[in-house]
């Protein structure tokens, strides 16, 4: 009876010890891109009374050296106390980071891309109830040699309105590793460009901020699709971009 007992037993933590193996490693993967921040978003146009959107990306994103592949996660919420109504979210890639692929979504066509811009997803977020969220799978590249900028505005569905803007903000390292197997960035820094062989004096590359004032004032209305796309340069009245 006691060897039966304590072969039972050690069965169990070694059990418990392979459950722990399996678990740990999503664990890390999970927390690989930091807590996610809305910095850099604001308010554009009002929306409907009780409807509070945002959204927010990583703090921090991991470049692959090799490849320039990187994932990041775009979430849109409703931080409202109503439903929102039909939403739709873009993803819009700026001098080095360009966006390849949005789960569920579809890629404008180029004559269609915010000027200044490199890539863009359109994402049918459809109504989202008071307090709910949703995320998206992020697949894009990012060119160490240059700087890198994504964008998530926040509209209707018919693209007539934008509720919120995320962006263009930076990704970044004031320390770049070109030798490394891969680049850590972090959300709101400015990258600073370098070689693969680790030359970091080549010049700053794309738009600049004299071509894309954003937050200064008035607004520039771009077409996209059958919708318009409004890029707001004005500040949020009223409301927080927390």
């Amino acid at each position: 009876m006691i060897a039966r007992r304590t072969t039972t037993i050690t069965g169990s933590l070694v059990a418990g010890a392979f459950s722990v193996v399996m678990i740990l490693p999503f664990t890390a993967g999970a927390d690989d891109q930091g807590p996610a921040s809305s910095k850099g978003g604001k308010a554009v146009d009002e929306a409907p009374a009780g409807v509070r959107t945002t959204t927010t990306l990583p703090e921090k994103i991991s470049v692959d050296n090799s490849s320039k592949k990187t994932e990041i996660t775009a979430t849109v919420k409703n931080g409202g106390t109503k439903e929102s109504g039909g939403l739709r979210l873009l993803v819009v890639g700026f001098d080095g980071l360009v966006v390849k692929g949005v789960q569920g979504c579809s890629a404008l066509a180029k004559k269609d891309l915010p000027p200044g811009s490199n890539s863009a997803f359109s994402c049918a977020v459809g109504s989202l109830k008071a307090g709910a969220s949703k995320s998206y799978s992020v697949d894009a590249t990012f060119d160490l040699g240059k700087t890198g900028k994504i964008c998530l505005p926040v509209q209707t569905a018919d693209g007539k309105k934008t509720y919120w803007q995320q962006g263009p903000v930076p990704f970044g390292t004031t320390n770049p590793s070109p030798n490394a197997p891969a680049t850590p960035l972090l959300l709101g820094t400015d990258n600073k460009p370098v070689a693969p062989a680790g030359d970091t004096t080549l010049p700053k590359t794309g738009v600049g901020d004299d071509v894309l004032p954003w937050g200064a004032a008035g607004a520039a209305l771009l077409a996209v699709g059958a919708g318009g796309l409004w890029w707001s340069q004005r500040r949020p009245a009223g409301r927080p971009a927390g």
